[in-house]
């Protein structure tokens, strides 16, 4: 590894010009600015996970020699996300990596490790606040997490579902969560919660298959209904795969929860450990959004062409926050379609896209898949 301290300053020095950008608006560049700014970042990423990252080095030199030359973002190399399942990968010496976060993963399947240092961490935690503020707001609202909080007795084995919440709970307070160790319905505590806040919003995060069976299902199966109110805003991701099992479409998710529990106000959003941070929120048009310091690039799964708008293939993503392991230019699994950029109907900037489902014989992986839940 070659990685000196000027390395890292030079690193930080570059991104945080992106910081003082988007913080107050995330998805405010238009492609024209955003363009040119993304690919110094990208290429500077790529430099410098190229010096000082044996893994990634010798897995691009075999498709690109001249990752230390200036490239377009369509020509930034990327790696197979599955990598992170296979390979520990990290570009910083390893005495500046603080923690490591794992995907979530059934019993026998590989995990994903990702390595961070707490200038990486600390930029991602003020990108992901940046990003939902722009959908509920700036106010601290009474919080329900949809989920265990079992998860939390060992720190230092904190996987995918537990860093997600995580994150997303400095944006409520009071927080309550409404499942058991076994992500039973705490019926009794969960009705007591929503009477104590009835006149205001709740702010409402869970995963999203946990959401749709322990949350949804309970209330279909229990013919009851919840009064959340109709000004609360529940935002959830991952654990689709599932949902597509069972035929049940983003459209019908969100009829339950309106019908069942009241919900009107839903944000999906599309991420994963292996770019924390950096997720791609659901506008109220039902399209996801690339902010200004991610973008997504939808490939042709046979040669890895890059598709014209309107055409679905494989979903590739990329960063400009992942500095301490080689995460910036990422292959999914996934398979979306991007539909537009800079002229949807919510307002924001960038490119708009969807998911349709994983690429065939693609690895189970999304982050609450990973455990039948009883009810």
């Amino acid at each position: 590894m070659h990685f000196t301290g000027k390395d890292i300053v030079k690193i930080d020095n570059l991104i945080e010009k992106l910081d003082e950008i988007d913080l107050v608006n995330p998805y405010s560049m238009t492609a024209s600015e955003k363009m040119p700014f993304l690919q110094d970042l990208m290429n500077s990423l790529t430099s410098f996970h190229y010096n000082n990252c044996i893994g990634y080095r010798n897995f691009t030199s075999v498709f690109n020699d001249s990752v230390n030359h200036p490239l377009d973002i369509d020509s930034i190399p990327f790696l197979p996300v599955r990598m992170f399942k296979q390979h520990d990968l990290f570009s910083l010496d390893k005495s500046f990596i603080f923690k490591t976060l794992n995907s979530s993963g059934t019993s026998g399947q590989s995990v994903s490790k990702i390595h961070l240092d707490a200038t990486t961490a600390k930029r991602q935690s003020k990108i992901l606040s940046s990003i939902t503020k722009n959908f509920i707001g700036d106010a601290r609202i009474p919080m329900i997490i949809a989920d265990s909080n079992e998860l939390f007795k060992d720190r230092a084995k904190l996987n995918a579902r537990a860093a997600g919440i995580l994150g997303f709970s400095v944006f409520g307070r009071n927080h309550f969560y409404c499942l058991d160790k076994d992500l039973n319905l705490l019926v009794e505590g969960l009705i007591e919660f929503l009477d104590k806040h009835r006149d205001g919003p709740i702010f409402i995060f869970g995963f999203t298959f946990i959401v749709w069976q322990s949350l949804i299902q309970y209330a279909i199966k229990n013919q009851v209904k919840f009064d959340f109110g109709n000004q609360s805003v529940l935002i959830h991701g991952g654990g689709w795969k599932k949902l597509e099992d069972q035929k049940v479409s983003n459209h019908e998710f969100k009829q339950a929860l309106h019908d069942h529990l009241g919900i009107k106000l839903v944000h999906n959003y599309y991420g994963m450990v292996e770019q924390v941070g950096s997720i791609f929120m659901e506008c109220e048009h039902g399209y996801l959004h690339c902010p200004n310091y991610a973008e997504v690039i939808i490939r042709d799964p046979l040669n890895f062409d890059v598709l014209p708008f309107n055409r679905e293939g494989v979903i590739q993503v990329l960063s400009a926050l992942p500095v301490s392991y080689p995460g910036h230019s990422l292959l999914t699994e996934d398979l979306g379609t991007v539909h537009g950029e800079d002229d949807c109907g919510c307002g924001r900037k960038g490119k708009y896209f969807t998911v349709s489902g994983r690429m065939p014989l693609a690895e189970l992986r999304g982050c609450s898949d990973t455990r039948e839940v009883k009810i």
